[in-house]
Parts: C-alpha cells; structure tokens; sequence
C-alpha cells in the first residue's frame, strides 16, 4: 500500500466514524426536542435574544443526543433484533460501545456547562435529571411493561419547561402547564408509533401498549382518554395570561382533529388508522406551540 492509499484509507475510515457518530447522535430527533425547548424559551421572554437561544438549542441537542446515546448502548443486543435498528452504528459493528460512550460523555458534559454557565444552575439540573430518567430509568423499563410510556413521557414532558426556566429561572404554573401539554400528547404519540411497531418491538421484548391484549379496543380507549385531555389544557396558557385567546382556539380545533383520529382508530383498529394517528400527533404539537407563540400576549 502507497502513502497515498494508506492516507486515503484513514480519511475514509474517519469520515465513516464521522458519520455513525452523527448517527448516533439521532440529530431529527434532537432537533425537534430542541425545538420545543426553544418554544418554551420564546414565550417566557418579551424578546427574544437569538444568540442565546441559538446557543440554547446546541445545549439542547447535545443533551438529547447523550439521552439517545445512553439508550442505544444500553440496548444494543436488543436493537440487532429488530429490523428498523439492525443498522444502527452499535449492532451493526461501526461503532464500538467505548467510542459511543466517550462521544455521549463530551455532549452530555458540554450541554450541562452551557446550561449552567450561561442560563440557570437549575436549567443544567432538570437537563440531566430528564438525561438520568430517560437512559436508566425509561430504556430498562421498556421491556417490563406499559408504565415505561409513563415515565418515559416525564423527561419527554421536560423540553418546554426547560425553555422557560432557561429563560426566567424560575419555575411556576407557567411551565408546569407547558410541561403537562407535552406530557399528556405523549400518550397518544408513543401508543400510535407502538401499534406500528408492534411485531418489531415485541422481537426485542418490548412492552409498550397499555393493554394486554395489545393492539385492540381497551388501547384505542386510553389513547382516546389521553387525547381527550389535551383539550381542556390547551386552554390553559390563554386562561394564564400566557397567549390571547385565538391561539386557544387553535388548540381546541386541533384538539378536536386529534381526537377524531382516535375515534378512527377505535373503529378501524388497523395499523393504517395507527398510523394515520402517528401523523396527526406529529402535527398537533408544533401547530399548537407556533400558534401560542404567535398570539403571545
């Protein structure tokens, strides 16, 4: 081998790490976590400094992504036997457990000092309480049963508050009501993507849906329930002084479409319908978080 092949081949093994670890990282999903976070912090300030937010949201996608990292060395074995994960870095050998570990440390390590040093001490707390429940709490429980979604949907819920306390260090009703809108939506959110995957989740062991009968009408129930309760909440932040009242309607529209789905659902019963539901929570939370901002007060 020249000194050219050998050079070529180590930019062409460093640009393959390069890429597992973004991978790694699940950067769509951090990004939307981020997202939300960032709504959290642009309501609670009457003007918004960009760099700051900016800056937030790279602490908020550095968390995220050492939550995600956490997960995906923890269930690693499991992740090979389900085909939307075999190919991850981890199971499929482009990644040792070492190198994902020390990319995890640096981004979870970095993310705190940028909470701490540049927002609030108890911004960087919650951000690593929300990294602790979702990679040791959350991960392990998946393969006990339903109660994982709960607390799963804890640090799921954490996003906007942290937004909020990043910005005012303080905690009040306010983001205790951003807090319980994420929260509730979760259920919803998580159920829809479980009956989807149902048969790859169930390879790995994981017991995700609240009915042990799995995907059947006592599911489409409590999904229904849980959507139900958005409702009510999302007209909380007007009721607060939080947002104007369009913006509650807007919720309460949305609400409604959210929960026609499930009615869909429990009559279909059908993976499409599920999927369908999947979608619709998807759009609901970020129509409903752009419209607070928007009409904020």
């Amino acid at each position: 081998m020249t000194a050219s092949d050998h050079s070529f081949s180590v930019s062409n093994l460093a640009g393959s790490k390069a890429k597992a670890l973004f991978e790694l990282l699940k950067f769509r999903l951090a990004a939307l976590v981020a997202f939300s976070g960032a709504f959290g912090y642009s309501l609670a300030v009457p003007t918004i400094n960009w760099p700051m937010l900016g800056l937030f949201c790279v602490a908020a996608i550095g968390i995220t992504g050492a939550a995600n990292i956490i997960n995906q060395i923890i269930e690693k074995d499991l992740d090979k036997l389900m085909k939307r994960t075999a190919e991850r870095p981890l199971p499929s050998g482009r990644l040792t457990v070492q190198e994902a570990a020390v990319w995890g440390v640096f981004l979870g390590i970095s993310s705190l000092l940028i909470f701490a040093f540049y927002f609030n001490v108890t911004t960087a707390l919650l951000a690593a309480l929300s990294t602790v429940l979702y990679g040791f709490v959350y991960t392990p429980l998946k393969r006990v049963g339903p109660i994982a979604v709960f607390v799963g949907a804890i640090p799921g819920a954490f996003p906007p508050m942290i937004g909020w306390i990043a910005a005012t260090n303080h905690f009040g009703l306010e983001p205790g009501i951003l807090f319980a809108i994420q929260f509730f939506w979760q259920f919803p959110h998580f159920w829809a993507i479980a009956w989807v995957l149902d048969e790859d989740y169930k390879r790995a062991g994981f017991k995700m849906l609240p009915s042990k009968g799995g995907k059947d009408l006592n599911t489409t129930i409590q999904i229904m329930i849980w959507t139900l309760c958005l409702i009510p909440i999302g007209w909380l932040p007007f009721k607060l002084g939080m947002t104007g009242i369009n913006s509650a309607f807007i919720a309460t529209v949305f609400g409604v479409l959210f929960l026609a789905q499930t009615f869909h659902l429990m009559r279909k019963c059908t993976d499409k319908t599920a999927l369908q539901l999947m979608f619709g929570s998807f759009i609901y939370l970020p129509i409903v978080q752009i419209a607070f901002l928007i009409d904020k007060i």
